[in-house]
């Protein structure tokens, strides 16, 4: 009786392939037969240095064009405070902030307070993490897709314009990208010292923001899906890692705080995601469509999806039961969209790729152009101040709109902060000095007429683009307003309305 005859059939796809990476992308750094080794430290320099330096030019370009918009101007009300008055937002439903609030006030003490100031951690840590983008995607997957990945992600607009801010968005970004990056390190060469250092990592996550720690949900489902051997050791870092943040998260709860300037979850919310989180609906759109093409979930592919897909999913969720849905908070996904995006363009022709960051580029440019405008950042307060500064006279007043959704403490840090003390109208109804404490509430007086004394010009700073200066403006202010003077002229600058009363023996 013959053996019977065996047939060995090839291997198809890379011959580093496995179950859970058949395509062989994880190993796409190794440098092909033949390939010089120094070309191959070439592209991976390249992939991280060519978006760092165009990330930080982006950055730096027109910084301290845009008024600061009003959450930037909190983050300068506590900068310009005492250390004792930056500390003093733990007490009072500003907890989630203070760590920033902190070290952004330690920067002011070297660098000071002026408006591209404030933005420079924004901006160095928008470059840096552009850098941590390149140099991640080159290691898990190729250094071209690295390089790709690095400069969609620079070229996007909200990059630049969340660069130029000063608020945490961009520092939570970068410990995104680094947590992301230790996390690879630690499940695949498990030690001790690596999973302590992502720890760390994930503690400076969550002093940025709290609401970044929706990161862990995507870290964690790659962890059990494809390293559950070191799911123990992962949670333990992790976990410890978020306890400083869970405990700012509970007191500001106890306090009465909110995280940032929230809505409530619609459609129309919903259906604006795309544009405030990619600057434009249709970069948005290209963008998660070549996303789709990197989904299947190989090891590489599948941290990217995680992290790109669960914290947005998981945020829609906590937003059913509280008003918390903000895109400007998933910002921390755009590198992991990027990172899909490179990864599919990485499968066509070099030429396409080019074209595609072409299109990108151009599609962008008007958006990089008007982020960069006097009311790029929704409110153009440099603008309102400079209609003031013209135009003011010996014995101007100003009431600010207290019924607000900032209330009176958003209009007057835009006068405090863009006019000196000695050009600037008299605040008629403040009963106390000016603050410049972030949202620290300000009391009125009560008597309207007796504290408007004999003030014959009035301007009246608002929020939003008022048709009616003086409508909602506040109760009995209203009323005395209208009853004793007229309007004289309005100023709508970008986001805010500007009006000059006069009474009738007024001279405009």
């Amino acid at each position: 009786m013959k053996d019977a005859v065996t047939m060995v059939l090839p291997r198809l796809g890379s011959p580093e392939a496995s179950d859970e990476d058949p395509w062989g992308e994880g190993h796409g750094t190794a440098p092909a037969p033949g390939h010089p080794v120094t070309d191959t430290h070439r592209w991976r320099a390249a992939a991280w240095l060519v978006p760092a330096l165009l990330m930080g030019a982006l950055g730096i370009a027109g910084a301290g064009a845009p008024g600061l918009r009003l959450e930037e101007l909190a983050t300068w009300g506590r900068v310009a405070s005492s250390w004792p008055g930056t500390w003093s937002t733990l007490g009072w439903g500003e907890a989630a902030v203070t760590p920033y609030h902190l070290l952004m006030r330690a920067w002011a003490e070297v660098f000071g307070t002026s408006d591209l100031a404030l933005r420079g951690p924004s901006i160095l840590a928008m470059t840096v993490a552009a850098a941590l983008v390149g140099a991640l995607a080159s290691r898990m997957f190729a250094p071209g897709t690295g390089l790709l990945a690095g400069l969609l992600f620079a070229l996007l607009p909200t990059s630049a314009r969340y660069a130029q801010e000063a608020q945490p968005h961009a520092l939570t970004l970068l410990a995104a990208v680094l947590a992301t990056w230790l996390l690879r390190s630690a499940v695949d060469r498990p030690r001790p010292w690596r999973f302590a250092v992502y720890g760390a990592s994930v503690l400076v996550l969550g002093l940025s923001s709290v609401v970044g720690l929706l990161l862990l949900v995507g870290h964690g489902w790659t962890v059990f899906a494809f390293r559950r051997a070191v799911a123990g050791r992962w949670l333990v870092a992790g976990g410890l890692g978020a306890l400083p943040a869970a405990g700012l998260l509970w007191r500001t709860g106890q306090q009465g705080g909110r995280l940032a300037q929230v809505s409530d979850l619609s459609l129309n919310a919903l259906a604006a995601t795309p544009r405030e989180l990619f600057g434009v609906t249709a970069l948005g759109v290209a963008l998660l469509a070549l996303a789709l093409f990197s989904l299947p979930l190989r090891y590489p592919a599948a941290l990217y999806t995680a992290w790109a897909v669960v914290p947005p999913l998981v945020l829609l969720l906590v937003a059913q039961a509280t008003p918390i849905w903000l895109p400007q908070l998933m910002l921390f996904t755009l590198p992991a969209w990027a990172t899909l995006g490179a990864a599919a363009l990485t499968r066509v022709r070099a030429r396409w790729s080019v074209g595609v960051l072409a299109a990108i580029a151009v599609l962008g440019a008007p958006m990089h152009i008007a982020v960069r405008e006097p009311g790029g950042h929704q409110q153009a307060t440099r603008q309102l101040a400079e209609i003031i500064e013209r135009r003011l006279q010996p014995g101007d007043g100003v009431v600010y709109g207290s019924a607000d959704p900032a209330g009176g403490w958003g209009g007057r840090s835009v006068v405090a902060h863009y006019l000196p003390a000695d050009r600037r109208p008299r605040d008629v109804l403040a009963t106390g000095p000016q603050p410049v404490d972030g949202r620290l509430p300000v009391t009125e007086c009560a008597d309207v007429a007796g504290c408007l004394g004999d003030t014959r010009r009035l301007w009246v700073v608002r929020l939003g683009e008022q048709a009616d200066p003086v409508q909602a403006i506040g109760g009995a202010k209203e009323r005395l307003l209208r009853t004793r003077y007229q309007v004289a002229q309005v100023w709508r600058p970008n986001g805010l309305t500007l009006a000059l009363l006069v009474d009738e023996r007024a001279d405009l």
